[in-house]
């Protein structure tokens, strides 16, 4: 991941060389850090104690609908402005590298902004949508808004996508309907179940265009992207009703409502019925902010739990001393190091396709990490922090020390833009789409990174665990293409989870290879390669993906539940009948 040696990089009409990016960048790193650790952190902290409320009538008993929220939230939407956080990614003053800083920015602010990067998160992926969609007119002005450094004019987007049936099944989920009106815009009628940062200027919503007769087109094909500011130039809301903010397990900072739209003015975004694949780049880069929350998370945990080891003294000594602990902190290391590498390489990907800049492989590796990435640095955060929050003992546990949020908050890693389940199959969807082409490109950058490393002996046995997991990948998705669909799918899980463990093998093994390496870089990729690389190998050989499976899951999963009993009751009178 290093910017080493002398590359230039043109940038309307300043050519930078890769060194003069690190220095730049790292200045400004350096300085944002101080802000991060003293007022941003102060600032979360701030949002946690006091979340935002709902005011929905004023004294006088008129619907105002106010998302009350805190100062310090309102302080940490000017911090984004002004540093830039949206802004960097698409100044591009740094060419391909602008994703990476932005990202390195954003690494450092989010587990301490008081869940602020949420709605960044969704700015930046409607930024990214009205960039590629060329947007003219009300759409095409807020662009300028959301890139902006100024306070005054930065603008956050919403996102709002689940309704009643809730899910990421939007395509038959969605029952809010878009009427053209004379102007050429539309007015949208719904509910929208679930809406995130909804105290935002603007937002994205998906919603069917109602023709003359009153009909819609039902599925994915009837599904368009609409642009809508949230109140008018009076401030007034735009035809919509805050009916509640909801109640959850965490993000307390961050407001998250039900909507009523009835004849919100709107602004078509995507081509007609072309909604869901415009929202692809969106979720590609909400994706890649989840996982830089994930490893953010990580990274936070573990720094406090190494400090409070040094501080702690029990049964003689200091925690840090006991080897059963130091172990447990190491594999959590390697867990974050491993997971950061996968999350740099992203960003660094996109980078590349946004600069036009990307091989074909390179798009191919960005489509299939996007959802890999999210899904396995959700699954590592979750295990990490809770794990982090055991190193504190009792103290992990209580309110007092701000541990507690630190999980709450991480659950959400898991099920936002797409639960583990959901995104294990759309990673099949982008293998089988693809005819075999970005899984081609998986193995060529694996078999490229691990090269890297041909003269370091202390890498060996790692490459070669690597390269034995890259071979038995090849072989079980051979064979269970033979399998069937049924069988493809059970495996969708254990098939991204030896992805993500193979790559960030490759990435770890780069990294050690590195000329400015240290000794515990190559020790880090050694622990990480000692582990089971290939969970679909050892499930398939264990006949976990085989026809009878099914049954035998729904028998053990339903065995007690009066539901398959009845079921299969009534299944031994129909044969005792026969």
């Amino acid at each position: 991941m290093g910017l080493g040696g002398e590359v230039q990089h043109q940038t309307e009409g300043c050519v930078c060389t890769s060194l003069q990016i690190f220095a730049e960048a790292n200045q400004d790193l350096q300085k944002f850090g101080a802000r991060v650790s003293g007022e941003i952190l102060s600032l979360g902290q701030e949002c946690e104690a006091m979340p935002p409320t709902l005011q929905n009538f004023d004294a006088r008993v008129k619907q105002v609908d106010l998302i009350l929220t805190c100062p310090a939230w309102k302080k940490l939407k000017r911090i984004s402005a002004e540093e830039g956080l949206i802004a960097i990614a698409y100044e591009r003053k740094y060419s391909n590298w602008s994703r990476v800083y932005q990202a390195a920015k954003l690494f450092m602010f989010s587990s301490s902004s008081g869940m602020f990067i949420c709605p960044l998160a969704m700015t930046d992926g409607a930024t990214k949508v009205l960039e590629v969609m060329k947007s003219s007119g009300p759409p095409g002005e807020a662009f300028s808004h959301l890139t902006s450094r100024d306070p005054k004019l930065f603008w956050t987007s919403g996102q709002w996508m689940t309704e009643h049936k809730g899910g990421s099944d939007v395509a038959h989920g969605t029952e809010t309907v878009a009427c053209k009106q004379v102007d050429g815009s539309y007015k949208l009628f719904g509910f929208k179940w679930f809406t995130s940062a909804t105290d935002a200027d603007m937002t994205m919503a998906l919603a069917r265009i109602m023709d003359a007769q009153g009909s819609v087109t039902k599925g994915t094909h009837g599904l368009s992207l609409f642009f809508l500011k949230l109140r008018d130039e009076q401030g007034e809301l735009n035809g919509l009703e805050v009916q509640r903010l909801k109640e959850k397990l965490g993000t307390h900072q961050l407001p998250t409502a039900e909507l009523l739209l009835d004849g919100a003015r709107a602004h078509l975004v995507s081509q007609v019925g072309r909604g869901v694949a415009t929202i692809a780049n969106m979720l590609n880069v909400t994706r890649i902010y989840n996982s830089i929350g994930a490893v953010g998370s990580m990274r936070r945990i573990v720094f406090m739990a190494r400090d409070y080891a040094t501080q702690r003294f029990v049964f003689g000594k200091f925690i840090k001393d006991h080897p059963l602990h130091t172990q447990t902190l190491a594999r959590m290391e390697v867990q974050v190091r491993g997971g950061f590498l996968l999350v740099m390489e992203l960003v660094k990907l996109l980078g590349l396709e946004e600069t036009n800049m990307a091989t074909t492989q390179d798009s191919h590796l960005l489509r299939l990490l996007a959802s890999v990435a999210k899904l396995y640095t959700g699954k590592q955060a979750v295990a990490i922090v809770s794990e982090g929050l055991e190193c504190f003992g009792g103290q992990g546990y209580m309110e007092d020390t701000n541990l507690p949020v630190l999980l709450r908050d991480s659950q959400v890693l898991t099920i936002w833009e797409g639960t583990t389940n959901v995104l294990a199959l759309d990673t099949l969807q982008v293998l089988a789409k693809s005819q075999g082409q970005v899984l081609q490109a998986f193995s060529a950058s694996v078999q490229d990174k691990v090269a890297l490393a041909s003269d370091c002996s202390e890498l060996a046995s790692s490459v070669q665990c690597l390269q034995e997991a890259l071979g038995r990948l090849a072989l079980q998705l051979k064979n269970l293409l033979g399998q069937g669909s049924t069988s493809m799918e059970m495996a969708a899980r254990d098939l991204v989870y030896t992805l993500a463990r193979i790559y960030i093998g490759a990435l770890l093994i780069e990294h050690a290879a590195w000329a400015e390496a240290s000794p515990s870089d190559i020790y880090a990729s050694q622990r990480w390669c000692e582990q089971d690389l290939c969970p679909l190998d050892t499930a398939q050989q264990a006949g976990c993906y085989e026809a009878d499976a099914v049954c035998r899951d729904i028998e053990l999963v339903y065995e007690e539940s009066p539901t398959f009993k009845r079921k299969g009751s009534a299944q031994a009178s129909a044969q005792t009948e026969v």
